[in-house]
């Protein structure tokens, strides 16, 4: 395997993670929201992606690329607040259907996974460095 596959893997690999942590960024920053229970508000986003395949040579080093980012399809979180100036005649306010824990797990996860692919191309990079100090002696 190339060095330069090595870095094309991490780096889509980085890109993802980025994208996934910028969906789980939207979600938390709309997490309380409110909107009319009659009308649309945010809905909680979700990134999936799937393994492509660098080059027909390679058929067998796969990166990573994103598929989709889709609308979460889960209800509307719906809370009694008949004060609220956006409650509904019978007195419930809309909220995105965010799951705050959840999306703290994938801020996790995603920034994790970042952090190993960040660790990944710096140790390619030491070996890489290494053979030519080798090959210079």
């Amino acid at each position: 395997m190339s060095m330069n596959n090595v870095f094309y893997i991490a780096a889509s690999a980085l890109t993802a993670q980025s994208m996934r942590l910028n969906a789980v960024a939207s979600n938390l920053a709309n997490a309380d929201s409110a909107h009319s229970s009659t009308g649309g508000g945010y809905k909680a986003k979700q990134v999936f992606f799937q393994a492509t395949p660098m080059d027909a040579s390679t058929p067998w080093a796969q990166g990573v690329s994103m598929t989709q980012v889709t609308e979460d399809t889960r209800p509307d979180r719906l809370v009694y607040d008949p004060h609220n100036p956006v409650a509904d005649a019978k007195g419930y306010v809309a909220y995105p259907n965010v799951d705050v824990v959840e999306e703290m797990v994938n801020m996790i996860s995603a920034s994790r996974s970042y952090q190993t692919n960040v660790e990944v191309m710096s140790t390619a990079k030491d070996l890489m460095q290494r053979t030519v100090a080798l090959m210079q002696s």
